[in-house]
């Protein structure tokens, strides 16, 4: 067989498996899906996980009765469109398989079922590193959700350093990282093409950075240390609130009322933005389900309608305003599209949110869902605390996927000028 026929029939058996060139995108949840996260050693996590090490993939479905959910995986290259891999070459096992770890809540207001399937397990094993998306679907196997995570080997190390920015007219506003990526392991072959980056800030896929390559190499090493290409926006500590204890208001809860469930009224907030950095803790937009009296927070900690208020009268008229955090996966939906209330002059909006301690910011974007962090509501400080990654991908010559050999982190509290 010539080698130009074998090409074409290894063309057609890929167009024949029905792998589609459109990128992956996260399908929000439906209204009865809450609390989707990913878990690792009992904490909610940023879903980067380094390749075979275990992790859970967590959601309650408000509905509570029991419905049969089942789970697929898809590989994906650096731009989030399927890879060319079959499923027998990213997966040892098969997916598809039903979520057999539910169970219901206990001495609950609000009646859910907790969903739990653990990764990789007897029937699911991950063959290579790289982007893939999980998706979860229904008994009519529909997609009823889906959300990305990442595989990561380690091959490479990246060290990280994060500076002010060297424009005087952002020196005050922006975060900008500095970073290489070393290698003894790997010899890399025409790395300005072959190497990729992807730059997260708090682990939001949402406003990531792609395409930077290396402003030049010594030897092996690849360095990154540009003036713009990789700066973010600062932003702001993340506001919170607490209601392990439900029934009880303190420092971030003014009150609260029970009805069918608990209702939690948060004190009204006010847009920081032209007021000076103050610094608090926070988990930088991350969340503890707990409840105050629970043996089990997972099937224990009940869900009450959480009232938020914003008073940024300057926005009127602008952009949307949306409530998000990890708690949410930062979806600009219209469930957290917050609205005005033209009588008392403030933003308003009411959620249904697992009781616990929850990290969450006010996100303004336009109609098309693009972000504004210029003009952020809180403002941009480079003071403010936050994590960056860097995500490395490497495809070899003739390689068939891109892989991800390494992660840098970094914190700006370490930040320089």
């Amino acid at each position: 067989m010539s080698e130009k026929i074998y090409s074409l029939l290894l063309l057609v058996l890929y167009f024949s498996t029905g792998q589609s060139f459109s990128q992956e995108k996260e399908i929000n949840p439906p209204y009865n899906i809450k609390t989707v996260t990913f878990v690792q050693n009992n904490q909610n996590v940023i879903p980067i996980f380094r390749l075979n090490d275990g992790f859970q993939f967590q959601f309650d479905d408000l509905y509570g009765d029991e419905a049969n959910y089942f789970y697929t995986l898809t590989h994906c290259d650096y731009d989030w469109k399927p890879s060319q891999l079959s499923k027998a070459e990213y997966i040892d096992g098969f997916d598809d398989q039903r979520i057999q770890s539910h169970i219901n809540s206990f001495n609950t207001l609000q009646l859910y079922t907790h969903y739990n399937v653990s990764l990789p397990n007897k029937f699911t094993r991950f063959r290579v590193s790289g982007n893939y998306v999980l998706k979860i679907l229904n008994n009519d196997k529909e997609v009823v959700f889906s959300r990305k995570f990442i595989l990561w080997e380690d091959l490479v190390s990246v060290p990280m350093q994060v500076k002010r920015a060297r424009n005087v007219n952002e020196i005050e506003y922006k975060q900008n990282l500095d970073f290489s990526i070393r290698s003894q392991n790997i010899q890399f072959q025409s790395p300005l093409q072959n190497v990729k980056v992807l730059l997260m800030k708090n682990g939001q896929f949402q406003d990531a950075i792609t395409n930077v390559k290396p402003m030049y190499t010594i030897g092996n090493d690849l360095i990154y240390k540009y003036d713009t290409e990789t700066q973010f926006w600062a932003g702001n500590e993340f506001l919170f609130f607490d209601n392990k204890d439900i029934r009880g208001a303190n420092n971030s809860i003014s009150r609260v009322d029970a009805k069918e469930i608990y209702n939690s009224h948060l004190f009204t907030n006010n847009a920081r933005a032209n007021v000076p950095y103050t610094f608090f803790p926070d988990v930088n937009g991350n969340f503890v389900v707990r409840n105050l009296n629970a043996e089990d927070n997972t099937v224990e900690a009940d869900y009450s309608w959480v009232f938020f208020s914003l008073s940024a009268p300057a926005y009127f008229g602008k952009d949307d305003i949306y409530i998000t955090g990890m708690f949410n996966n930062y979806a600009l939906t219209p469930e957290y599209k917050m609205d005005y209330n033209k009588e008392k002059g403030i933003y308003e909006k009411a959620l249904m949110v697992k009781q616990g301690f929850v990290n969450y910011q006010y996100t303004i974007a336009n109609k098309n869902g693009k972000i504004d962090n210029q003009n952020a509501i809180d403002g941009n400080f480079y003071q403010t605390e936050n994590n960056y990654f860097a995500i490395v991908y490497y495809r070899e010559n003739g390689q068939r996927y891109d892989r991800i050999i390494g992660k840098g982190i970094a914190s700006s509290v370490d930040i320089i000028n």
